[in-house]
Parts: structure tokens; C-alpha cells; sequence
């Protein structure tokens, strides 16, 4: 173990306008600021305060207290409020990348040379500097790095997989939707054509038995029950109103625009429901798992009332117009889609594992 200042001196050189600018990524280094996708505004006058970065040093910058330091992947200029980490010893860069993003480093390391609260918070370096920090022979730096390198790839395809199997699914699902892509029953012949119909030829609302709850009184009655809004599960209470197998669709009008959530998921089991979803119980003939993919594949902007807190009322809803196919054929694309799905969850289990075995590692390994 070492003092940080041992290892590791603080560069401060100045006076290179004409370097790229470079942006911090939380979690992964740094890129070229155009490259970065964000929209920050800097005064080119300025630039000559910059500080200047080569690949492989070290950053200390305004989230390093949540996030760690990040890594330069190239040589450039960062803001003037980072501070600049050049190790003086022979080391391996991605061994040091990999110990500054590990909880004993950022939670029981780094902490200590936290000041300020909230979004006031910085790494002070007059405090860094007294930090003790690992060093071991370069080659073992190298072997260790190598490992990680190993597992970032490894880590990369599989989350990759995993994006192109949900975009892979988006696509089926609307083109199915949409008709481009038809099922045939188990002798090889087209099922019947889809019939129009609306909303409320499909389901009954069950609103009326919704029964809205304050946090505070929420907080008074935990249980094992869900409690659903808008968004999904929210809480958990000592009572249920709802013991079936139901959709439900959220009328946060917001979220209907963004798209930061799903907005329609299956309730199942003993659970309650707040004001601020749709309840709805698919006639008999109608597949639950399809309409559930039918109703989140829908555009709803169109039916959302009010400006400042738009939602989805039900008597927009009950409008909405649908097309249906028989229920032999919702069941086949309900199979189908919850086949992909399964794949889905499959992969992306396998991404927490592995990403869980790095973690489990570089924790061990720096203790």
C-alpha cells in the first residue's frame, strides 16, 4: 500500500487550445465531446485553461464520489474542475481502471476525501492524496488487467445480445400488429382475417373498484399485498381488492408521451389498485397475454387530455379502436411473443451473472 500522492501526481498542464475536448462517461472513461451525444455550450476562449490528459491518466471529476475515477481513452483537454492523476511508478493502466470503480474503493476508500452534501458534494485532492492505495509488480497488473479485459468484452457482446433480442422483439411484435407477419393454425392454413372492433368490445373497466391510498396511510398498512399505479408495483399493503388475473393499463399522460415505463402489464394473484391505472377484464374469447401486447404496442398521445398533467381518461380508452383475430390466433402470437420474451429474460440473466462474477471479483481482489 501506498499514499495516492506516492503513486500518482496531480498534472495540471495548461495552454493546449488546440486539443480535442474531451467529455467524462461515467463508467466508461472518456469521449471526444461531439462524439458524446450531449449538447454542452463552451467558450473556445476558454479552452487555454484546459487541462491536458494523456491516454491511460486518471480523472477525478465532479460524480467521482458516486461513480469513481474514470480513465482517459485518449489524449486531449478536460474542464479545469477535473483534477489529473499521472501514475509515477510502471503500471498497468486497466488494472488501476478496474480498482476505481470497485465499492472498497469509491465507499470505503474514496469517501473519506468526500466534502460538501448532495450536489455540493467533491473529492478534495489534499485529502486524496492521503489515501492508501494498492500497487503490486506490473506483471501481475498486467495479468489482472488482462482477466478484466476479458470479462469487459465478454460483458459488451452479452449486453449486446441482449438489446438486439428486446429490438428484434419491438420489430416482431409490430409487425405483427400491423398484419405484416400472419400465423397459420397447425395444418398449415391461414387463420381468418382480424376483426375491427373497439376497446370496450374487448374488455370490461373495472375502475369503479379501484381505491386510491396516501403514502402515509400506505405506510401504516404494510403487507404482502402489490399495490399498483401508473407504472407497476409501488408498494406493498395489508390488503387486496382485485384476486384475478387482470390488465392493467396507466393513465399517467406523461408517461404515455415518453415512454420511460411500460405502459400496460398483467396483474396477477391478490393485489390492489390505485386511481391512477385502467383495470380491464378481457372478455371470454379474448387472450389476455395478446391483448396485453396489442394495448403497449398502441400510440395513446392521440387520446391524452389535458396540457399540464395530461392522462389517459377511460372514456378515451373505451373509443380506442382495435383489430382482433380469432382466439386460436391471439394464443399462437401470445405463445410466440412469450417465447421471445423468455429468451429475452434468459440473456439478460445471464448478463447479471456474469457481470455479478466480475464484481464478486474485483471486490475480492482488491481487499
Amino acid at each position: 500500500m501506498f499514499k495516492a500522492e506516492e503513486l500518482f501526481q496531480n498534472i495540471t498542464d495548461r495552454n493546449h487550445p488546440d486539443e480535442t475536448v474531451l467529455t467524462i462517461i461515467q463508467g466508461k472513461g472518456t469521449l471526444p465531446r461531439e462524439q458524446a451525444g450531449r449538447n454542452i455550450h463552451y467558450d473556445d476562449a476558454s479552452l487555454s485553461n484546459y487541462k491536458k490528459v494523456e491516454q491511460g491518466d486518471f480523472i477525478i471529476h465532479l460524480r467521482s464520489f458516486e461513480g469513481g475515477l474514470e480513465m482517459a481513452n485518449e489524449a486531449g483537454i478536460v474542464s479545469p474542475a477535473y483534477t489529473i492523476l499521472r501514475c509515477k511508478r510502471p503500471h498497468s493502466s486497466l488494472f488501476y481502471d478496474a480498482y476505481f470503480h470497485t465499492d472498497e474503493f469509491i465507499n470505503h476508500n474514496l469517501s473519506k476525501s468526500v466534502e460538501g452534501i448532495r450536489d455540493g458534494r467533491q473529492i478534495s485532492y489534499e485529502a486524496f492524496k492521503w489515501l492508501g492505495i494498492p500497487y503490486c509488480e506490473p506483471t501481475e497488473q498486467e495479468k489482472i488487467s488482462t482477466l478484466f479485459s476479458a470479462f469487459n468484452e465478454r460483458i459488451a457482446k452479452q449486453r449486446d445480445l441482449v438489446e438486439s433480442l428486446k429490438k428484434y422483439k419491438r420489430g416482431v411484435v409490430k409487425a405483427i400488429m400491423t398484419k405484416q407477419i400472419r400465423f397459420v393454425d397447425k395444418n398449415g392454413k391461414p387463420y381468418p382475417e382480424w376483426s375491427a372492433c373497439t376497446l370496450q368490445d374487448a374488455v370490461d373497466f373495472l375502475d369503479g373498484q379501484r381505491k386510491p391510498l396516501e403514502s402515509a396511510d400506505r405506510a401504516k398498512r404494510q403487507g404482502k399485498y402489490p399495490y399498483y399505479g401508473a407504472s407497476g408495483i409501488i408498494d406493498s399493503i395489508d390488503d387486496y381488492i382485485f384476486d384475478e388475473p387482470l390488465i392493467l393499463l396507466g393513465e399517467d399522460g406523461a408517461n404515455i408521451i415518453n415512454r420511460s415505463s411500460p405502459l400496460c402489464f398483467i396483474a396477477t394473484g391478490k393485489y390492489w389498485v390505485n386511481n391512477h391505472a385502467h383495470v380491464m377484464r378481457p372478455h371470454k374469447g379474448q387472450n389476455i397475454r395478446f391483448l396485453r401486447e396489442l394495448l403497449e404496442s398502441l400510440d395513446y398521445t392521440r387520446y391524452n387530455t389535458g396540457t399540464a398533467q395530461p392522462k389517459l381518461n377511460q372514456e378515451k380508452c373505451r373509443t380506442i379502436p382495435l383489430s382482433l383475430p380469432i382466439y386460436e390466433e391471439q394464443c399462437h402470437i401470445a405463445d410466440f411473443l412469450a417465447a421471445l420474451e423468455h429468451k429475452c429474460a434468459q440473456e439478460n440473466e445471464e448478463l447479471e451473472g456474469i457481470l455479478q462474477t466480475k464484481n464478486a471479483l474485483m471486490q475480492q481482489l482488491f481487499i
